[in-house]
């Protein structure tokens, strides 16, 4: 069809095998893989296509096209079967890839802004994978229930760390239907799971002690994708008492660069463990060069490894803004311990400056979960002519909410610094398909209240 080596080819991401087949083909065929969210919005589809430069769409949806490329469903691929003139030749099947060519453009959740393309070279994807399987001590037999979605890093690259390990791994939709979460752990003796604190809190709540019964089948737990708050460590800890728990620090553009098992260390909160096997970590100063952290002396942290993304698709000039002397420099302000456990404040972009006072959103979030009937709640700065910043919190509500024994619990649990000055109901804190806060979006409506 005139596909040529290092053209681009994006998939719909179906949330299946045939996802990941699909993936695999790319791969062998010395394309460019380039996922695309299930059930994304058609101008969305489009503006992927159109940045990428892609000259084939495999979907299932029926999408239509700004662009004049071929468009495929699976099933077409599926009864097409090939013959000897296929054009992958027998020795393709030992195929050695170049380490450093693109294999695939994964975009962000736009969180903190307008999702970008991140170009990920083969020799990444196997780091990645390696930083998974030695970081859980994934062993041989591993089976991993995987319920979360393919096109984004984490799923994705958890389901790599599977296939590099000769593993089993078992792909899910989502955590709602908690029944079928539960026949599918039985059914094929599910010894690993992989959530976010979204998915986490979700399941927890649904099935509630009732997965304890797998404490014992269940070797390790991994989290990912967001801040993982207390509340919910403890009760992963309370269910699962014998399985090891494990919350992976990371990014698209450095992917699972930092590891705690949070059940068997005992370290204050914000810690996020210790670099995983291929990463290292350093804290910038002000003027951009490494520093010796501690609490009273944090600064911006930046990681270096094989795991870093090659840079954003066919944007220099932000993937220079972001490297210093080979690290990647995040958004997280934080510090290294004397024992090298690495901590993060909170990122830069949402940190609250009161009076000098820097806060962390997560600071005033934990607490507020557990208001009686708040359900969810972000944290945002609101200008203040007399303070700077002050912290503003959103909460999504149940039934029974009572906004003054709300204020009364959370003023005995903040300083007056922290406590904040405006708390606002609405009807649902917006997140990412994963779960991340989109920050941005109630930044932008304090601005216009």
């Amino acid at each position: 069809m005139g596909i040529n080596s290092r053209d681009r080819i994006a998939v719909e991401c179906m949330q299946n095998a045939d996802f990941l087949f699909m993936a695999m083909a790319c791969q062998i065929g010395e394309f460019i893989f380039v996922p695309v969210e299930k059930s994304a919005g058609r101008n969305r589809v489009n503006e992927i296509c159109c940045e990428t430069d892609a000259k084939m769409l495999i979907q299932d949806t029926g999408y239509e096209l700004s662009i004049n490329i071929p468009t495929l469903s699976f099933k077409q691929f599926a009864e097409n079967e090939p013959t000897d003139d296929a054009g992958f030749p027998e020795e393709t099947r030992g195929l050695t890839f170049e380490p450093d060519k693109i294999a695939e453009i994964l975009y962000t959740t736009g969180t903190t802004g307008r999702p970008k393309g991140i170009a990920v070279t083969n020799d990444c994807n196997v780091a990645i994978a390696e930083n998974i399987i030695f970081g859980t001590e994934m062993p041989p037999d591993n089976v991993e229930l995987v319920p979360l979605p393919l096109s984004h890093s984490h799923g994705l690259r958890t389901c790599y760390a599977g296939i590099l390990n000769g593993s089993t791994v078992v792909i899910k939709d989502g955590v709602m239907n908690v029944a079928d979460i539960y026949d599918t752990i039985r059914k094929y003796h599910v010894t690993s799971l992989d959530l976010s604190p979204s998915a986490a809190r979700v399941l927890l709540k649904l099935a509630g002690k009732k997965l304890s019964e797998f404490t014992e089948q269940l070797s390790y737990i991994e989290i990912g994708t967001a801040f993982l708050d207390e509340e919910i460590k403890a009760l992963l800890q309370e269910v699962f008492p014998r399985t090891r728990l494990y919350n992976f620090y990371g990014s698209t553009e450095a992917g699972r660069s930092c590891i705690l098992e949070f059940a068997s260390t005992q370290k204050g909160e914000g810690c996020i463990g210790k670099p995983s096997k291929h990463a290292r970590f350093v804290v910038l100063g002000e003027d951009g060069t490494p520093v010796d952290s501690s609490e009273e002396n944090m600064g911006l942290l930046a990681v270096s490894g094989e795991m870093l993304m090659k840079g954003y698709w066919r944007d220099q000039g932000a993937s220079d803004s972001l490297m210093v002397d080979g690290y990647l420099k995040t958004s997280d302000i934080g510090y290294i311990d004397c024992d090298g456990y690495i901590y993060v404040f909170g990122r830069a972009d949402d940190i609250i400056n009161y009076k000098g006072i820097k806060i962390s959103p997560e600071e005033i979030e934990t607490p507020a979960l557990k208001c009686d009937s708040v359900t969810d709640c972000a944290c945002v700065p609101l200008a203040d002519r007399m303070c700077g910043f002050v912290p503003k919190l959103y909460v999504q509500v149940g039934e029974n909410f009572d906004m003054r024994k709300s204020r009364e619990y959370l003023s005995g649990e903040l300083d007056q610094s922290r406590f904040p000055k405006n708390i606002e109901v609405i009807e649902r804190i917006p997140r990412t398909y994963n779960g991340k806060i989109q920050r941005k979006t109630l930044r932008e409506r304090c601005r216009k209240a």
